[in-house]
């Protein structure tokens, strides 16, 4: 089986070293990957994705997974392209990647479904974005589009709803397009992955993701500071009224308007008083989730991906260890501001009892690893209980060292 992963950050990393470990013995093919994973994984000599597709059919490729969101819907969409070139894909295509491309197309779906979500108002200026809001604060903005997880802002009063206001609508950011203006929600949030085959799915172990850059979930947000993973993370009784409420009328709703699906769905939740209501759709898995959740899938994931791609769910091939784990994330200087480039790596090799996994990192011609990137890696460590993995996983994590190398002391201790 040959299999090619697109995308080059530490969710493709991840992906690429569970689809390593099937056994199947998938040969792995990554574009436009990275150092680290082409340690396990071949590169593709390409540049475009129209050049993808057809180095793909020239070498006979099994399989297309799709990790990085923005190959959806680029171009004609790479699940759309796959689909003309008779090659699987594990990933939607473009018109359903809308779910996380555009937040408007994603809240105009989830309220025809009836899918508890915030209300939101759509606006193109500031000066209406301002009356949406009135004296609402806390409230949460979002750009429409996709902004490498960067276009989402919950603003405690004016002059933070001011600032992004600016920097979006006015300097534009992340190009062209529109705001939500959306109610803030209160609780504890949850990531759940839903593994979707047309009407069918299976959900993965959930996760919770650490926005904040600095302990006791303070300071800006980020692209997520660490996860922890389990099963036991929310209880058999709320993972049930998820199913019922959100991930069934979902799935119901994407074969009702003939929006093709087979890959991985993420569902954003947040946990509310009310019960739990969608933040978000991300049609991949989520980031650093997707570290903390890929040690605990057991069986053969490859065959699995390949057979859904084809448009059948075979959940007999995978399981799920009852344990749980957690992602430490080590960040460049300067991080989420900005990011600081070559900045030497020392001590991954000391790592003895945990994974590691690279976001942001080049290697030189000697081996020596370099930081290139704001999120440089993910030490991720697994046991039996909460306490133990995030000991675990910490005390791995502090044998890695770099100039400015920021980390988390708090991730899988603090608990929300």
């Amino acid at each position: 089986m040959k299999v090619l992963v697109v995308g080059k950050g530490g969710r493709e990393h991840a992906l690429v070293r569970a689809l390593a470990e099937s056994p199947s013995e998938p040969e792995l093919f990554c574009f436009p990957g990275s150092d680290a994973i082409f340690a396990i994984a071949k590169p593709v000599p390409v540049k475009t994705l129209p050049q993808l597709i057809a180095w793909m059919e020239e070498n006979q490729i099994d399989l297309c997974v799709a990790g990085e969101e923005s190959y959806l819907v680029k171009d004609e969409g790479l699940a759309n392209l796959c689909e003309k070139a008779g090659i699987p894909c594990w990933g939607p295509h473009k018109q359903s990647a809308q779910l996380e491309a555009s937040k408007e197309f994603s809240k105009a779906f989830l309220l025809r479904h009836g899918i508890p979500t915030a209300k939101a108002t759509v606006v193109d200026t500031r000066e209406q974005a301002l009356a949406a809001i009135g004296e609402q604060y806390p409230t949460v903005l979002k750009f429409d589009g996709l902004a490498a997880g960067k276009g989402v802002a919950v603003c405690p009063d004016e002059a933070s709803a001011q600032a992004f206001l600016q920097e979006v609508l006015v300097q534009r950011r992340f190009g062209d397009g529109r705001l939500l203006v959306e109610d803030c929600l209160t609780g504890p949030e949850v990531s759940i992955f839903a593994a979707i085959v047309d009407d069918q799915y299976l959900i993965f172990t959930p996760a919770r993701d650490y926005k904040r850059a600095f302990d006791n979930d303070q300071g800006p947000n980020t692209g997520g500071m660490g996860a922890v993973a389990s099963r036991q993370l929310i209880s058999a009784e709320l993972l049930d009224t998820i199913k019922q409420q959100i991930v069934e009328p979902t799935v119901r709703g994407l074969r009702g308007e003939s929006l093709p699906y087979r890959g991985f769905l993420y569902f954003g939740l947040m946990l509310t008083p009310d019960g739990p209501k969608v933040i978000e759709y991300n049609c991949r898995f989520g980031d650093p989730e997707c570290q903390a959740v890929m040690p605990l899938v057991r069986g053969d994931l490859a065959q699995f991906c390949l057979d859904g791609a084809r448009g059948v769910l075979r959940p007999e091939l995978i399981d799920f260890s009852g344990g749980w784990s957690v992602a430490v994330i080590l960040a460049s200087a300067g991080y989420p501001e900005i990011t600081r480039n070559g900045d030497e790596i020392t001590g991954i090799d000391q790592v003895s009892a945990a994974r590691v996994y690279h976001a942001g990192t080049k290697q030189h011609k000697d081996g020596m690893w370099v930081t290139h990137g704001g999120r440089v890696l993910a030490v991720v460590a697994n046991a039996e209980t909460r306490e133990a993995a995030a000991a675990l996983a910490h005390r791995e994590a502090a044998k890695i060292d770099f100039t400015g190398s920021q980390r988390r002391s708090d991730i899988g201790i603090l608990h929300f």
